[in-house]
């Protein structure tokens, strides 16, 4: 939606930068402003091309471009920038008969998603606003090969191998982020809540599967990169149940690569010859809640 009730501002979000469409009309009053009147953010950057003929006027910047901010919410990242009309005196200099505007731009861009083993990409219908636009990032889910080298061609398992998968999201403009796996279910059938389910990584990041006596589950502790998470699962099958074919959805969310981790926001392993909770990152107080089943 562009600006209400004028209809003069409209912002896209997009997964790398912010577009913003200014109509010339910018108070409605059918006075047209001029282009080099309008710049975007504290930097105040000019618009990436106009000519005098034409009535809008477009931004296209980075997200951490012009002086942008970025806050982070519990369940956004928020980048907020805005629009400056600075009028340049003309005319009698001891009248003034326009004044400065500003419009307010914010893009938000969801923490989390939920994504399935096959690694197919969420499709998204992102709404715009002039206040406030979103977009999804693009989290993804990948079943790899033993070395990590390649995606696996099949997705066909033999009791006692290892499942290798790696969680990532793309992240081009952003500021750096970390991703950490909330939690990850297998059931029967695509419903994540149907049963019977098993949360072999549950409580936001602790790898439960690898307390069993039978398993070695594990998250890799050497990152690709910040906004890449391996982990190693044995495979495995629901037991009484004649289907050998299994569904598994993981809950991914981000946060601030220079965040410390936190009960919320981390990858915990166990160590069966220390017996204890092992983090990919922070320190071993985080994983702590995994002993209580409650983080």
């Amino acid at each position: 939606q562009a600006a209400a009730p004028l209809h003069s501002v409209a912002v896209r979000c997009q997964e790398e930068q912010v577009v913003v469409t200014v109509h010339r009309d910018l108070f409605g009053t059918g006075c047209l402003v001029r282009a080099a009147e309008l710049t975007l953010g504290s930097a105040a950057c000019l618009p990436a091309a106009w000519k005098p003929a034409e009535t809008t006027v477009t931004f296209m910047v980075g997200l951490h471009e012009c002086g942008s901010t970025l806050r982070v919410t519990p369940d956004a990242l928020v980048y907020s920038t805005s629009l400056n009309y600075n009028p340049a005196l003309t005319g009698n200099p001891v009248v003034v008969r326009t004044s400065p505007a500003v419009v307010a731009i914010e893009c938000h861009y969801p923490r989390r998603d939920n994504v399935s083993s096959n690694g197919v990409k969420p499709t998204w219908a992102p709404s715009h606003s002039t206040l406030s636009s979103e977009e999804k990032l693009p989290f993804s889910l990948r079943l790899m090969n033993d070395d990590w080298s390649t995606e696996r061609a099949s997705t066909i398992f033999q009791l006692e191998e290892v499942l290798h998968f790696q969680a990532g999201v793309n992240t081009k403009n952003h500021a750096p982020l970390r991703l950490p796996v909330g939690n990850c279910v297998a059931t029967l059938t695509p419903d994540r809540t149907s049963s019977p389910q098993y949360a072999f990584i549950d409580f936001s990041g602790c790898m439960v599967d690898g307390q069993l006596d039978d398993a070695i589950s594990t998250f890799i502790s050497l990152r690709p990169r910040q906004d890449v998470l391996q982990f190693a699962v044995d495979a495995f099958k629901f037991a009484g149940y004649s289907s050998n074919l299994i569904y598994i959805t993981c809950h991914l969310k981000i946060s601030l690569a220079d965040q410390a981790p936190d009960p919320l926001n981390k990858a915990c392993s166990f160590n069966k010859a220390n017996n204890l909770w092992v983090p990919v990152e922070g320190t071993q107080d985080v994983c702590s809640c995994c002993d209580m089943r409650s983080c």
